[in-house]
């Protein structure tokens, strides 16, 4: 199914409504369609007629995130070496969710208004499920890692960055909880006895 083209006003009125929804996620005001309109200086039908739910202009401010990671996460399969490729996946998922505050509330919700986000989401997972597998079968990481273990992995260190990291250097902090996750993760072989 296609969608007809918004005329110039809709698409103009479309805009501002998801600009002024990305600023309010990015101050950490929740979404409400009513004081999006407000904001917008546009009736509160015409937010609704573009977006029925707070859930779907959320994801729809999400989904530039999310088709980034889900394009880095393609990359990341053509890369050689699955520890790699799997480290700069899980270190890209986590910045993205210490800088785009529309993420971890997407992320988590057990149940999404748009197909498009459903899409993507699951794209994400094939290929986290991807890239860990292969990063298995090279036996560079723990066997017992699981695809499932993924992301509540980075949920939490997402979690522990923004609760416990100085709002400025969130980034850094993900990062340095990373890599301390993935040294956790990694494949040792056993010493022989002698």
């Amino acid at each position: 199914m296609t969608t007809a083209p918004l005329r110039k006003d809709a698409a103009r009125n479309w805009e501002r409504i998801v600009a002024v929804a990305r600023d309010l996620v990015d101050e950490g005001t929740p979404l409400q369609l009513n004081d999006v309109a407000r904001r917008a200086s546009l009736g509160v039908g015409t937010v609704y007629r573009h977006f029925p739910t707070a859930e779907a202009l959320l994801e729809t401010v999400a989904t530039p995130c999310l088709e980034a990671l889900a394009a880095h996460g393609e990359r990341a399969l053509a890369d050689d070496d699955p520890r790699r490729a799997l480290a700069d996946f899980l270190a890209r998922t986590i910045e993205a969710q210490v800088t785009d505050a529309s993420l971890p509330a997407v992320a988590a919700a057990p149940t999404d208004a748009l197909p498009r986000t459903t899409e993507l989401k699951r794209t994400l997972r094939s290929v986290g499920a991807q890239l860990l597998g292969r990063a298995r079968e090279a036996g560079v990481v723990r066997s017992d890692l699981t695809s499932d273990d993924l992301v509540p992995l980075m949920c939490g260190i997402a979690y522990a960055a923004n609760v416990h990291g100085d709002p400025a250097a969130r980034r850094e902090t993900a990062r340095r909880y990373l890599a301390v996750l993935l040294e956790g993760l990694l494949h040792r072989p056993r010493a022989r006895a002698a």
